[in-house]
C-alpha cells in the first residue's frame, strides 16, 4: 500500500479529531495554479475534542515500553525511506521543492525519526547524594500534550524534528501544519506514524490558519509550543504563552551573513554564496541573505555570482527535475520579496541580474552596492536574492554581520582557518560555519537562533530533545516514614 493516497488523505489529515465538513481549500499547486486536492480547516472546537483524546491517549503512550515506541518511529522513518518517489512528488507539487531539495527533506525527515527511535532509549535520571537514608533521583517525565506549528518551506522536516522526539519521550503531539502544505507537514506525517502503530490517540494533525494556532497556544492543557516560522509570528506566540506560563521554543526568522574574505578561492565561494542564497528559491531561514565581501575581490565576486545565478534553470520541477529554482509560494510572498528588492535598487542598489518574475517564478537576483539601511540589508528577504556589501577589515566585517537584529546563521569562508574561527568567536549567531554557507542542518546537532532568530537552541541531539519535550521531576523514597518533632 502506498503511504500516502488520495483515497485516505481526508482521514489521514484529521485523525484524532472529528473531521470538520464546513470550511473548505484547495491545496494548489503553486507552480501551475492547479488544484491537487480540498483540506477542510479545524476549528476550535475541533481542536479541544482533539486535546482531549490526546491527554488519555498520552498517558498509555507514556506507558508503552521503550523499545515500543522506538520501534514504531524507526518503522516510520522506513516507511519515508521506501516512500521517497511518491512522497516527494508532494513535496515538489504541493510546496514548489525541487526534486533534489524534496529527496534531501525526506531523508533528513527519516533521519530524524531514527534518531528519535534512539532517544526513546536514552536514560531518563540520575541519582544524588541524600542525607536521611533517602533515595534521591532526578528523572525526566513527558511534559503531557506537545503543540507542534510548522510552516511551509520544509514542511515535513521542520514538523518531525519537534514530532519525532516529543514522540520518543512519551509525549502526544498536536500538530498545525501550514494549510498551503497540510499534506507535506500533516497526512505524510500522520499516515507514517500511523502506519508504523502509533496508536491513533497520540498525534493529531489539525490544518488551519492563525485563529486554529492562536488557540493551540491558549490551550489549558498543550503546556509545550514548538514555532517555526515568522519573527512576527513568535514574537505574539511568546507573549501570549508567557501570559500562561507556557515553555515555547522558537526557531524564527534569519538575516544571515555569509562573510567573503580576500584570501578565498572565487570559484568555490561564488558556488556555495549561490547554493546559500537560491536554494528553494531562497524561502528557507538560514538561507545567506547577505553577502558581505572584502572590496578587493568584490568586484569579481559579484561578476561570478550573478553568471551562476543567470545560469539556474528556473521552473517546474514536476516537469522539468533539472530545475534549480522552483517557484515562490504564492503572490503575496512573491510581492514581498520584489518591494524589497525595487526599495532597495530605488535606494541606489545595482540590479546586477534578475529582479523580474514570471507567475511566481523570481529569476534569481544578485544586488550589489547594498548598505546598511536598505531594505535587502535589513529585512529576512525569503526569496532568491543575494544582496553584496562590501568590506574593508576584519572589524567591519563583524559588526556588519552582527548589523541586523537577527541570529539564526552566518558563514565565513576563508583560507585561514584560524580566522574564521576567531571570526566565530565574535558572531551572535546560534549556529556558524566556517568555508560553508549558512545552509547547514544534521539532526544530531543542537540547532536553534538568538536575538530575533528565536530562543536558543531547542532541538537536535539526544540532550537538547530531551531538555526541550520532558519535565524534570525530583523524587525522594525512604524505607520507613520520616519522624519529625511535630
Amino acid at each position: 500500500m502506498p503511504l500516502l493516497d488520495s483515497g485516505r488523505m481526508a482521514k489521514t489529515l484529521y485523525r484524532g479529531a472529528a473531521q470538520p465538513a464546513t470550511v473548505t481549500g484547495d491545496i494548489t499547486e503553486p507552480a501551475t495554479g492547479a488544484v491537487l486536492g480540498q483540506i477542510a480547516a479545524a476549528s476550535t472546537e475541533d481542536l479541544d475534542g482533539a486535546v482531549a483524546r490526546l491527554v488519555d491517549g498520552q498517558r498509555a503512550w507514556a506507558r508503552r515500553p521503550a523499545f515500543e515506541r522506538s520501534g514504531i518511529l524507526r518503522e516510520a522513518g522506513r516507511l519515508i525511506e521506501a516512500n521517497m518517489p511518491e512522497l516527494a512528488d508532494w513535496l515538489v507539487r504541493e510546496g514548489g521543492a525541487t526534486v533534489g531539495k524534496a529527496m534531501f527533506e525526506l531523508t533528513i525527515s527519516a533521519q530524524a525519526l531514527h534518531a528519535a527511535a534512539g532517544l526513546a532509549l536514552e536514560p531518563t535520571g540520575e541519582t544524588y547524594p541524600s542525607p536521611e537514608g533517602r533515595l534521591s533521583i532526578s528523572r525526566r517525565i513527558p511534559a503531557g500534550v506537545v503543540g507542534v506549528i510548522a510552516p511551509f518551506n520544509s514542511p515535513l522536516f521542520l514538523a518531525l524534528r519537534s514530532v519525532a522526539p516529543a514522540l520518543a519521550v512519551g509525549n502526544s503531539v498536536v500538530v498545525k501544519p501550514d494549510p498551503r502544505t497540510a499534506v507535506s507537514g500533516g497526512a505524510i506525517i500522520a499516515e507514517a506514524l500511523f502506519q508504523a502503530g502509533l496508536p491513533e490517540d497520540a498525534l493529531a494533525v489539525l490544518p488551519g490558519d492563525g485563529t486554529l494556532g492562536a488557540a493551540l497556544v491558549d490551550h489549558p492543557d498543550v503546556p509545550i509550543i514548538a514555532f517555526t516560522g515568522s519573527t512576527t509570528a513568535g514574537r505574539a506566540i511568546a507573549v501570549r504563552a508567557a501570559q500562561r506560563l507556557k515553555r515555547v521554543h522558537l526557531e524564527l526568522g534569519g538575516n544571515s551573513a555569509l562573510v567573503v574574505f580576500d584570501d578565498v578561492d572565487l570559484d568555490a565561494a561564488t558556488s556555495a554564496g549561490a547554493w546559500g542564497s537560491f536554494l528553494h528559491a531562497g524561502q528557507i531561514c538560514m538561507s545567506s541573505s547577505r553577502h558581505l565581501v572584502h572590496e578587493a575581490i568584490a568586484d569579481e565576486y559579484v561578476a561570478r555570482l550573478a553568471a551562476r545565478a543567470s545560469a539556474l534553470p528556473v521552473g517546474n520541477a514536476a516537469l522539468d527535475p533539472s530545475v534549480a529554482i522552483g517557484p515562490i509560494i504564492d503572490a503575496r510572498q512573491r510581492d514581498a520579496v520584489h518591494t524589497i528588492v525595487t526599495d532597495t535598487a530605488d535606494a541606489g542598489a545595482t540590479v546586477v541580474t534578475g529582479g523580474t518574475y514570471d507567475g511566481l517564478f523570481y529569476s534569481p537576483t544578485v544586488l550589489s552596492g547594498v548598505r546598511p539601511g536598505m531594505s535587502a540589508y535589513d529585512l529576512e528577504i525569503f526569496g532568491p536574492v543575494a544582496p553584496v556589501t562590501t568590506f574593508a577589515s576584519f572589524d567591519e566585517a563583524v559588526e556588519l554581520a552582527n548589523g541586523t537584529e537577527y541570529g539564526l546563521s552566518a558563514g565565513v569562508l576563508t583560507a585561514d582557518v584560524g580566522r574564521g574561527l576567531a571570526f566565530a568567536d565574535r558572531i551572535v549567531s546560534g549556529n556558524v560555519h566556517v568555508n560553508d554557507q549558512t545552509l547547514v542542518d544534521d539532526v544530531l546537532q543542537p540547532f536553534g537562533g538568538v536575538r530575533a532568530s528565536g530562543n536558543g537552541s531547542r532541538v537536535g541531539s539526544s540532550r537538547y530533545n530531551a531538555d526541550a519535550f520532558t519535565e524534570q521531576q525530583w523524587l525522594t523514597s525512604r524505607p520507613t516514614i520520616a519522624r519529625y518533632p511535630f
